[in-house]
């Protein structure tokens, strides 16, 4: 019971959304529509979760932009059909794109042509190599089918004395090696 003349305190209620409203603005704060290269930037930003050294656009996963009906599709096409990360990536991409204001934009995933390691830019392997995982060597021909081995360099030391420990490494895109000058062990990304 209440005494006389005393103001019950008010209850705290849990907030809907935690957000403060300064975290709510988008990073396009100016309302003017972002051109194509300012999205191409956004998207820059867009780390692979698997591989955080390399962005969406470097990795080659993000294929094209388009509008349709004022809405924007962009065309993502995953690694590999099995890959586990595929429906974070296309969620990680749609949350950039609000963020800078786009609203509701179409994730569309395109399997056809399938992606290949030949769409990861210079830069992306540069950085892959730089995080301790040997980027892809040659290109995604089959040559390895008809016995032809590449020689993979160990991306700490850079030496070419190396070996395949396992056919998969961290990822299944990824196989094992060691380097048996520097003796590290590494990832290498197949060519694929």
């Amino acid at each position: 019971m209440q005494k006389p003349g005393k103001t019950p305190k008010p209850t705290a209620t849990p907030l809907e959304n935690p957000m403060i409203a300064s975290d709510r603005v988008p990073a396009n704060v100016s309302g003017e529509p972002l051109n194509e290269d300012q999205i191409w930037q956004l998207l820059q930003e867009v780390k692979d979760p698997e591989v955080p050294a390399v962005s969406v656009v470097e990795l080659g996963v993000v294929r094209k932009l388009s509008w349709q009906d004022q809405q924007l599709v962009v065309d993502v096409t995953p690694t590999y059909s099995g890959c586990p990360a595929t429906d974070l990536i296309e969620e990680l991409i749609a949350e950039a794109l609000m963020q800078g204001g786009i609203r509701n934009p179409k994730i569309k995933r395109v399997l056809t042509p399938a992606w290949t390691t030949d769409w990861i830019t210079p830069e992306g392997r540069e950085k892959l190599r730089k995080f301790g995982i040997a980027p892809p060597q040659g290109s995604a021909s089959k040559m390895s089918l008809l016995g032809h081995d590449e020689q993979i360099t160990c991306p700490h030391c850079g030496s070419k004395h190396t070996e395949q420990v396992s056919e998969f490494g961290s990822t299944a895109c990824k196989a094992l090696y060691r380097c048996t000058d520097c003796l590290e062990p590494f990832d290498y990304f197949k060519c694929i």
